[in-house]
């Protein structure tokens, strides 16, 4: 009962903060919308496990529902929604947590930055944290404009061993989390960009240089916010990419998923579009200046 009373303030300022995305959002011409938490299929990705209900799953995200919704014209959309991961659980990830999505029609991923800049910077003001402010001991300024970096950039100048060996190795996450994001937003909030193709998940490929892909996410005080695409479109390439997924999953010994027909069906109307996930509770977890996502949450797993 002490917790749940000591967090009092940091649950209002969150009830707060939700109120800012729907008005930044709704300020925006975006429609709010809501899609089923339990459905028959997921996303084939690799490293995310989805929680069974029955024969069906909870969703790890929003994605394939709201993209079969733009694929039928709805073309500036977000949603809060509440998605489940199995066995994710640190001071940055809850197996039950609170995902912001949100895409919109016609633009790439350098607009979606520009968008997802102002949308965090009018969040910090709606905490009283417009200019500058403090995380745990360390000072942001969030002024525009935000840096950004690619991640070969990012490498070379961070990570012990350069991107293709690290890529060759199977290290690239492990480099990245232990050597590269403790470095990232500290004096702004930066945009890595500019992923290896292998990391594209729905993301389309560079046209320029198709051994990278268009993919952004947003770094504060070395946390991972959100990531970003400029959405792939093409059903073939998307279904070749969901087929190297359930590959990887079936080498690691891991479950198979049916594969998302009726999203790849679809995919073929879906407009030129970017689409971008933020963790709300991690957003929420800085701006209060939380040391943990379970501060920021009413009841973590283990006070139920």
């Amino acid at each position: 009962m002490n917790r749940l009373r000591e967090k009092k303030r940091t649950l209002i300022l969150r009830a707060k903060l939700l109120r800012a995305v729907r008005r930044f959002f709704e300020q925006d011409g975006f429609l709010e919308v809501e899609t089923p938490c339990r459905v028959p299929m997921v996303a084939p990705e690799a490293h995310i496990d989805a929680v069974a209900s029955e024969d069906w799953f909870l969703h790890t995200s929003p994605e394939l529902c709201m993209k079969r919704m733009l694929c039928a014209g709805y073309d500036r959309i977000f949603q809060v929604s509440r998605c489940f991961r199995k066995g994710e659980r640190g001071r940055r990830h809850l197996p039950e947590f609170t995902l912001l999505e949100w895409y919109a029609a016609g633009w790439d991923h350098f607009q979606l930055m520009k968008q997802t800049e102002a949308l965090v910077r009018f969040c910090a003001g709606a905490a009283g944290k417009e200019k500058t402010f403090s995380y745990q001991g360390r000072t942001v300024c969030m002024e525009s404009p935000w840096p950004t970096m690619t991640v070969a950039g990012a490498f070379d100048r961070f990570a012990s061993i350069g991107l293709d060996r690290a890529l060759s190795e199977g290290r690239f996450e492990e480099i990245l989390t232990r050597e590269i994001e403790p470095h990232l937003g500290f004096e702004r909030p930066l945009f890595l960009h500019r992923y290896p193709a292998a990391l594209g998940s729905l993301a389309r490929l560079d046209p320029d240089d198709p051994s990278f892909c268009l993919r952004f996410e947003l770094y504060l005080f070395g946390i991972e916010l959100c990531s970003g695409f400029f959405e792939l479109t093409d059903p073939v390439e998307q279904r070749r990419r969901f087929e190297t997924e359930m590959a990887f999953r079936q080498a690691a010994g891991k479950s198979a998923y049916p594969m998302p027909e009726k999203f790849l069906e679809e995919l073929q109307w879906m407009p030129e579009c970017a689409g971008n996930a933020l963790g709300f509770d991690r957003l929420v977890m800085i701006l209060a200046d939380a040391p943990a996502v379970k501060n920021g949450v009413a009841f973590p797993p283990e006070h139920l």
